[in-house]
């Protein structure tokens, strides 16, 4: 891994990361396509669901053009790239962008790796691709 966390093992609990996934939650929701709430949320951040896979800044989320413009450059969130992205989100686009100006609307850091790695986990256990 890049600009965030060293590399380590990326095999997640999913229980854990749904307990760390409260964290989140004052942002973020986790909806199906259905409209079935796994998580309710708030609505700063985009809805997770579906989040593996899906290529960055592409919902019906009102997105930064920095995360938009890095959907574009071909970014598909995967493990390796969330758990990257949620360790500094600033560092994360800047380097993928190679521009200093890149900026999120994330302003939360976590700060470990086996934290994200678990969110992850959790995320992925009710996507439509589990």
């Amino acid at each position: 891994m890049g600009q965030g966390f060293a590399a380590e093992s990326l095999s997640g609990n999913v229980a854990y990361g749904k307990k760390l996934f409260k964290k989140c939650k004052s942002c973020h929701s986790i909806i199906s396509n259905d409209g079935i709430a796994i998580e309710k949320g708030g609505k700063a951040g985009p809805n997770l669901w579906g989040l593996s896979g899906r290529v960055s800044g592409t919902t019906s989320y009102r997105y930064g053009s920095s995360i938009v413009k890095a959907g574009e450059a071909g970014l598909v969130w995967e493990k390796e790239e969330f758990v990257e992205y949620v360790a500094n989100p600033k560092a994360f686009l800047v380097a993928k962008l190679k521009e200093k100006s890149a900026r999120s609307k994330m302003s939360y850091k976590l700060k470990k790796a086996s934290d994200a790695i678990n969110i992850w986990a959790y995320l992925v256990s009710h996507g439509p691709n589990k």
